[in-house]
């Protein structure tokens, strides 16, 4: 056995043991036909990232479940690998050349992506540095990269078998454009940010000269482009005008008034601009009317020639000229203030514009609704089930998918155009000449294929798809997805479709989905708030790796957002300090009783046997009281920790543990079992005790090792054990030989009583070394038990003497009394206790709790405070006055009993 330092130092641990597994290659797996497969493929981080907290939460949920299924004999694989992130990792590499006074055009296409690809190799990996650091298992070995060969093969097979299929085609249609990015992004890439804005009410005389109509808009600049004004076909107020024309203001043009369904009455005058160009749903309407489309604001965000005089303008200088121009020829009626979501890019929160662009798209529906029927019929399951809903609600009413990215970096779309007679081909290797006219003139479109084209793929695209490998046919499909709930339409929803489609079976059987891990306020971190933001590799090298896992992992309820706090980070160090002193002191005896002389070889090998659990029994009369009670309470917590895992409550599966190690093993039964260890009468006992100490000690590593894996394995490596790592020791299992029933409610029993006693002790505020008496007040039964186990109650409250009393007896004189367990307990305070100086504090005390709570009463009824105050101040402020009244309780009790003693 080792013996442990002092002081637990992850810093020295942790890369020790990491290094291990490695080279031990734990984290690899091969294909057994024979085992039953468990694989995860990881959420791949982008090669521009570095690990955040949110990957840290997502990778430790990962490797919790992994580490659990590997040491329970499942053949586990956790497939990792990194994204190429087109948008996120070209605009890196951009703004490396803009400090070197270049741009991509300088270096042209073929020279930039030799830069972007030396870039990925420089700093591309520094994620997957971070994440060993948080101690992921991942099969380092078969680490993929969404541009590596293998996943560029499948992007080019699954593009040609849906174009075949006609799922995708090409043609002009309203896009999101980012203005600063340069490229075309999908609806979901679109934030929507509530802002505060303006509604501009214009006047848009009609051409015969009889009036006017009025609209409302959040966008004057977009009037340029106007083709026609909307009412709604039952709006009486317009019966008269639809079928007229109006003339556009400024642009003298002649448009018509059009009658739609979509136009919502209750909005400004219920009349509305239709600008087919430059909103989604005036384009739709537009199609419908057969109206032109003219597009005034261009791809640099700066109006066209079609905005007459504004051409040339930023779109925003157009909106405020233009507006001038408005109010000084009288169009403009009023501008009222408004409140309303503007579409921000994800990538760099640029304002998006909607503008017609000849893209490429999928053609969703045929391939939503199979995912859509996945979810129905049960062969794909959301952990919580409520996320189905935010599933299916997305798939329900989705649009074509536009695939097209006007990047350099990224899968480059496989069409090539024929120069000569514009045939269209598309193919999985490079034509050299036009199948239609023979021309060697061939040019491949410029653009590359959205992000979640290729990560859509990754849970069969890893595994080696087009080829049929032997990891393909053994480990898909996946067994579970761990992500956030910011990507299930991002990602999510895409890798189900696509493996449907591809595939024919859904790429994972459930879909473990965890909220987002917010500031302690309860708001997301965010980049303009720096303080907000807690760096997860500043935790790991303060406190180490174990204590950031388990503080997250702790933190996690079934589809929950949780507050970071460092207060939890010194509570999760705590417990890392509290394991390797309870360790530190099982191999301090155990070490000292080697050192003894034995004589019972037999027994000793018995007892050698039961610690390292290969014996399940030991002989009858061997065992405790307390002995059987911790090792039933390990027989519930281990069969509750798995049921927990199971059901994927992995926040609970942890606070199980933690109860478990720190209250009833550290607190408890160390503290029983220390009579029994000191006492020199009786080597058996001692050798008894240590080998029950080292069981609990090392199967309850087990348990918490998915959780912490150096803490765990360093211990587990001290303590008597079985094989040569934590990691593939077998997954502890609840034994019916070890749980004893009638022994766990005594304890429980009898541990109550003395925490009644110890608090008598403490509200009477007698020194520890101070000794009381104690009467107790039960039945036969009850006093009997007490009898039987006065030793461990006498040592843990401090009695010097104890009396068994009728239930019917009177109360001794002077005395305080409590009840717990169905038991009257009383202490006579005659000689240990200053009644009247006593009195005399608690009235002080009293006093004082009384004038605070009247400051708190006195704040929250003040409707300043109540109303103005954030909510979590209120709520902060009401649990102390809850605080503070049940203290003045017990004061009140306390004092009522020495006026009675």
């Amino acid at each position: 056995m080792m013996s442990l330092p002092t002081v637990y130092n992850p810093q020295n641990v942790e890369e020790k043991w990491y290094q291990f597994w490695l080279e031990g290659r734990y984290f690899h797996a091969e294909v057994q036909a024979e085992a039953e497969p468990f694989c995860i493929v990881i959420p791949p981080p982008n090669v521009t990232g570095v690990l955040h907290l949110g990957h840290a939460l997502d990778n430790t949920l990962q490797d919790i479940l992994i580490r659990w299924r590997r040491m329970q004999g499942y053949n586990a694989l956790w497939m990792p690998g990194t994204d190429h992130a087109g948008i996120a990792t070209q605009a890196k590499v951009e703004e490396t050349l803009a400090k070197e006074g270049l741009s991509k055009y300088d270096l042209g296409r073929e020279e930039f992506l030799k830069r972007v690809w030396a870039w990925k190799e420089q700093y591309g990996g520094t994620i997957i540095k971070q994440l060993k650091r948080l101690g992921a298992s991942c099969d380092w070995e078969r680490e993929r990269f969404t541009m590596d060969e293998g996943c560029s093969a499948a992007v080019r097979e699954v593009f040609l078998r849906l174009y075949e299929r006609g799922l995708i085609y090409r043609g002009s249609y309203l896009i999101n454009w980012c203005p600063k990015c340069h490229t075309t992004i999908s609806d979901i890439e679109v934030e929507h940010e509530e802002k505060e804005g303006h509604l501009w009410h214009i006047r848009y005389p009609l051409a015969d000269g009889t009036g006017f109509i009025e609209v409302a808009t959040t966008r004057p600049e977009t009037m340029l482009g106007d083709t026609a004004v909307a009412v709604h076909p039952e709006d009486s107020r317009y019966h008269g005008m639809v079928g007229k024309e109006v003339i556009l203001p400024i642009m003298n043009r002649r448009i018509p008034i059009i009658a739609d369904s979509y136009v919502d009455m209750s909005f400004g005058t219920g009349a509305v601009k239709v600008t087919p160009a430059h909103d989604i749903n005036d384009f739709e309407m537009g199609l419908r009317h057969n109206l032109p489309q003219i597009t005034v604001i261009g791809f640099n965000a700066e109006m066209t020639a079609e905005a007459g005089k504004f051409a040339g303008l930023d779109r925003y200088e157009c909106r405020k000229r233009l507006v001038e121009e408005l109010e000084q020829a009288g169009f403009l009626v009023e501008v009222e203030s408004h409140t309303h979501a503007v579409g921000q890019c994800y990538r760099c929160d640029t304002t998006i514009e909607p503008l017609i662009s000849k893209q490429w798209f999928v053609k969703m529906k045929p391939l939503a609704e199979p995912a859509i029927e996945a979810a129905k019929n049960g062969d794909l399951e959301f952990v919580p089930e409520r996320f189905t809903k935010i599933y299916l609600g997305w798939l329900e009413n989705i649009r074509d998918w536009c695939i097209s990215r006007q990047l350099w970096w990224g899968h480059r779309i496989p069409v090539w155009y024929c120069q000569d007679c514009n045939e269209v081909i598309a193919a999985r290797t490079e034509p050299q000449t036009c199948p239609k006219c023979g021309s060697s003139r061939l040019e491949q479109d410029p653009d590359v294929l959205d992000t979640w084209f290729s990560s859509g793929l990754w849970p069969f695209s890893t595994l080696g798809w087009p080829q049929q490998t032997a990891e393909l046919e053994h480990f898909y499909p996946t067994s579970v997805l761990v992500t956030g709930r910011d990507i299930i339409f991002f990602w999510v929803a895409r890798m189900i479709f696509m493996g449907l489609e591809v595939m024919k079976e859904v790429p994972f059987k459930q879909v473990l989905i965890h909220g987002l891990v917010l500031d302690k306020h309860g708001k997301k971190m965010s980049k303009s708030r720096p303080e907000t933001i807690v760096d997860p590799m500043d935790v790991i090298n303060q406190f180490g790796a174990d204590t950031l896992r388990f503080t997250l992992a702790t933190g996690t309820a079934l589809g929950q957002d949780q507050r970071f706090q460092m207060e939890k980070i010194e509570g999760s160090r705590n417990f890392c300090n509290k394991i390797w002193n309870a360790a530190r002191f099982v191999l301090m005896h155990h070490e000292k009783e080697a050192a003894m002389e034995f004589p019972d070889s037999s027994q000793a090998a018995l007892l050698h046997s039961f610690a390292v659990g290969a014996t399940a029994t030991l002989p009858e009369g061997w065992l405790t009281l307390a002995d059987q009670w911790i090792l039933t309470r390990l027989q519930t917590v281990t069969g509750e920790v798995t049921r927990l895992l199971e059901r994927f409550d992995l926040g609970a599966a942890a606070s199980t543990i933690y109860e478990f190690l720190w209250n009833e093993y550290c607190d408890w039964y160390i503290e029983l079992s220390k009579p029994r260890l000191y006492q020199q009468e009786n080597a058996l006992d001692r050798r008894i005790t240590q080998a029950v100490l080292a069981r609990v000690l090392r199967q309850t590593l087990e348990l918490l090792h998915p959780f912490m894996p150096f803490l765990t394995e360093e211990i587990w490596q001290a303590v008597p054990h079985q094989g040569e790592s934590i990691m593939v020791a077998q997954w502890p299992q609840a034994s019916e030989n070890l749980t004893f029933q009638t022994a766990e409610s005594e304890m429980n029993l009898v541990i109550e009583v003395i925490r009644a006693l110890r608090n008598i002790r403490s509200e009477a505020n007698l020194a520890p070394q101070k000794k009381v008496a104690a009467y107790f007040s039960a039945s036969a039964e009850r006093n009997a038990i007490l009898e039987r186990n006065i030793p461990y109650i006498a040592n843990l409250a401090g009695l010097d003497e104890q009396h068994f009393l009728a239930e019917t007896a009177p109360k001794p004189e002077r005395s305080v009394s409590s009840v717990a367990a169905g038991i009257t307990l009383f202490v006579p305070l005659a000689g240990l206790v200053d009644v009247a100086k006593e009195k005399e504090r608690l009235g002080k005390e009293l006093g004082q709790l009384e004038n605070e709570i009247a400051k708190i009463e006195a704040r929250i009824s003040s409707p300043s405070f109540s109303q103005k105050a954030p909510p979590e101040v209120v709520a902060k402020e009401k649990v102390k006055l809850d605080t503070f009244r049940e203290k003045a309780g017990k004061i009140k009790e306390r004092l009522t009993q020495l006026d009675e003693a």
